[in-house]
């Protein structure tokens, strides 16, 4: 039986909760002798910073990356909105991203047939949809200097945020998004602002020129970020693999996320370069929601894009391709069951907490391995 070491950072609020009903999984995989996961839990967030003064300790980042996955639950909360901007809890993934060069994100957004109604768009718009957002992770806005506010002699501030990309962050992510597309339905739409962003402009030529080099079997289309946008509110259903910067994947897949229902639906995996002696790469497994510190403790919050975000690492990082299809066959039979939690429970419906979703999943995988 393989083994593989996983590190798991709930973090603040539900992150916990979620977290929880992954380790249950955990164990099923172990009992059934599919694959023993070697777990370590440490700190990250609100919760390291009192701890440890920091959104993350060293001692975390070693085991992370020393670990063959990490997932990661959620940060943040009101309690830490006053912590230096240096600490502030986001501060903890933006160093995990950094420091194990996880530049390739990857979000599925998938409406499951059960959930359609759930979506605030029309049935007909979301049923079957089934997209995936490649969104740069390590460049970009996010990560450009100079990044400063400062005070001008007349006594005004000026912000600034600088936008950077060179032709390897853009050749790496386009190849990770064409490589998907392959597996998929062959299709990739290349997100930019190149009519405003000489970023764009770059970003543009290189995708092109990667595509008729290497990916010419691939249809490619270049889409301008604002309208596609739009055009995923309008007929989401028309792309397959979207790929754009850090800025406008952020938004585009916060976008993309509500089509399908619920934020508390959908998984994300962050990817590293990959290790030519060992094929591996590092790779962070987090679902898209946030730390809903409103319901926190209380055993309301939604499992699935936890558990779904280990679905990934199965598939992803250990390569147990079936046993990932399997638990994702599990969530979809838990949905047509009619189990809800309260963020996807339709009106005047009961609905059930975190907990027995997560047994629900587990009793599922039985049935579906008997």
């Amino acid at each position: 039986m393989a083994s593989y070491n996983l590190l798991l950072l709930p973090g603040d609020g539900i992150g916990p909760e979620v977290m929880a009903e992954v380790e249950k999984l955990v164990g099923w995989y172990g009992r059934r002798g599919i694959a023993r996961f070697e777990t370590e839990k440490d700190l990250v967030g609100g919760s390291a910073y009192d701890a440890h003064g920091k959104a993350i300790s060293d001692a975390a980042m070693a085991r992370a990356q020393a670990a063959d996955a990490v997932l990661f639950g959620a940060v943040g909360g009101p309690k830490w909105d006053k912590v230096p901007y240096e600490h502030r809890p986001e501060a903890g993934l933006l160093r995990l991203r950094k420091e194990l060069g996880l530049f390739a994100n990857l979000r599925p957004a998938i409406c499951y047939p059960a959930l359609a109604d759930a979506s605030s768009l029309k049935r007909e718009l979301v049923e079957g949809l089934d997209i995936i957002i490649v969104r740069e992770l390590t460049g970009g806005v996010y990560f450009g200097e100079p990044k400063e506010i400062v005070t001008l002699e007349n006594g005004e501030k000026r912000a600034v945020d600088t936008q950077l990309y060179t032709t390897h962050e853009i050749e790496r992510i386009a190849r990770v998004a064409f490589e998907l597309a392959r597996k998929r339905r062959n299709k990739v739409s290349s997100a930019e602002k190149r009519n405003v962003m000489k970023t764009g402009v770059l970003w543009n030529e290189v995708v092109t020129r990667v595509h008729g080099a290497e990916y010419a079997d691939v249809e490619l289309e270049h889409v301008l970020a604002d309208n596609c946008g739009m055009q995923l509110v309008r007929n989401p259903k028309q792309y397959d693999v979207i790929v754009t910067d850090n800025l406008f994947g952020d938004i585009l897949s916060d976008v993309a996320a509500m089509l399908t229902g619920s934020l508390g639906m959908l998984p994300s995996a962050s990817l590293g370069a990959e290790d030519p002696a060992t094929g591996k790469r590092k790779a962070l497994y987090e679902p898209v929601h946030g730390s809903a510190p409103d319901i926190a403790g209380k055993g309301l919050a939604n499992p699935i894009a936890m558990i779904g975000s280990f679905a990934m690492a199965l598939r992803y990082s250990f390569g147990l391709v079936a046993e990932a299809d399997m638990l994702e066959k599990a969530i979809a039979n838990v949905l047509a069951s009619g189990l809800r939690t309260k963020d996807i429970a339709a009106a005047g419906t009961n609905a059930v907490g975190t907990r027995e979703i997560g047994d629900a999943v587990v009793a599922e995988l039985d049935r579906l391995a008997a």
